[in-house]
């Protein structure tokens, strides 16, 4: 398999971390490094299959990193004044996504959301049960580090997972309008790990 980003992804995802580990600390920067190594086990799962399938992503370059990285970044900055809910449910959220995408393509049949009809794997805007389920799984994954990570209880870990999965949920809607040309991948991954910080600061306060 190749390196999972290119060099320029290398440099931002450092600089990253190393905001992220000044503002928050230890707990902050390892719930990130956790995404990062869940993120490298689902892209690398069944790749050949991927690449098969022409659906293959390796060397992400700084525009992923950005779209994925930003908010949980800023939102490490500003944790005195948010606390840590916003960025775990941001950091679910972008998980979910990830899991989504990269699981979903390699069973069920894709629906399309704008037409409820059959879609290509891969295609913005459809999601599979196998996706579905695959998003969940990740949010809620998070959600469970977050316990030990951060010492939340067992009914903020699966409220933080709830709000990954909202927010991987929110980027298939905006996947539809990708599609027609209103935004790019990064922006829709923007708004994901966006809907994930919401509710995480607005709802589970």
């Amino acid at each position: 398999m190749a390196r999972p980003l290119d060099k320029e992804g290398i440099i931002l995802a450092v600089a990253m971390g190393i905001l992220i580990f000044w503002s928050g600390g230890v707990p902050y920067l390892a719930l990130m490094l956790i995404f990062f190594v869940l993120a490298l086990m689902v892209t690398g799962y069944e790749h050949e299959s991927k690449r098969e399938m022409g659906i293959y992503e390796h060397e992400r370059g700084w525009e992923n990193v950005l779209s994925n990285g930003f908010l949980p970044t800023v939102l490490a900055l500003i944790n005195p004044a948010t606390g840590p809910l916003p960025y775990l449910c941001c950091v679910a959220a972008v998980t979910a996504d990830k899991f989504a995408s990269e699981i979903g393509v390699l069973g069920g049949n894709p629906v399309d959301l704008a037409t409820l009809k059959p879609a290509k794997p891969g295609k913005s805007g459809a999601i599979t049960l196998m996706g579905t389920v695959a998003s969940l799984a990740g949010a809620t994954a998070i959600g469970f580090c977050a316990m030990y990570v951060f010492d939340v209880n067992a009914t903020v870990a699966l409220l933080i997972g709830l709000a990954g999965f909202a927010g991987s949920l929110v980027d298939s809607v905006f996947g539809v309008l990708e599609e027609r040309g209103l935004g790019t991948k990064g922006t829709t991954n923007f708004v994901c790990s966006l809907t994930g910080a919401l509710i995480g600061f607005f709802l589970l306060r």
